[in-house]
């Protein structure tokens, strides 16, 4: 990402602010072309995009790829942010799970791939088979129960079980109460177990 520690950097204008108003305005200064605003964001939120990648990734060269695609992303698509569906930073760690996440796929098929070859050089024995055609069924229920969710409430799952994060750390990245992220990530629960059928005693 040296193309990107390159630019100039230097404090945000809006000294004493909130961090969410001092975001938005280099935001919105990036979006118009300004790239010391850009530089300025870049810094003031990499360390947190990163964090996040690595707990979704486990690999630090592929979270740092991860986080090099995002930080284009933005800087590209700046003008995109809509200050009325979240805050700032909210907006960019999602973008930064979501392209986590999608690296993770990717290197899952890549080795599902590598195992299908494996097993038609090598047959594999009949339970084993089976095993592992249950868990993919069982992989595809939970991710179609996943889309049953709100958009808020998927958000809030996927960094709890996906990314690792606590309750505290998903309100502080949503930028909301603790209770609320909770009941966001109970609600969501409650309706995942409801989609997948799931009975409790």
């Amino acid at each position: 990402m040296d193309h990107l520690r390159a630019v100039p950097s230097g404090a945000p204008s809006s000294e004493g602010a909130p961090e969410g108003a001092v975001l938005g305005d280099l935001l919105a200064r990036s979006a118009r072309g300004d790239s010391q605003a850009f530089a300025q964001f870049y810094d003031a939120t990499s360390a947190r995009s990163y964090g996040l990648a690595l707990r979704v990734v486990r690999d630090p060269s592929q979270a740092e790829e991860v986080v090099q695609e995002v930080y284009l992303d933005v800087w590209r698509q700046s003008g995109r942010y809509d200050a009325g569906r979240g805050s700032v930073i909210g907006w960019l760690l999602t973008i930064v799970h979501r392209r986590a996440v999608d690296r993770v796929r990717s290197a899952e098929a890549a080795t599902r791939r590598d195992a299908t070859y494996h097993q038609e050089i090598n047959p594999v024995a009949h339970d084993a088979t089976a095993e592992a055609a249950e868990a993919s069924l069982e992989a595809h229920r939970v991710r179609t129960a996943m889309q049953a969710l709100t958009p808020i409430q998927r958000e809030a799952l996927e960094l709890a079980y996906f990314g690792g994060y606590t309750h505290t750390e998903v309100a502080t990245m949503l930028d909301l109460p603790v209770g609320t992220a909770k009941t966001r990530i109970r609600d969501g629960l409650i309706r995942m177990r409801d989609a997948l059928g799931v009975t409790t005693s």
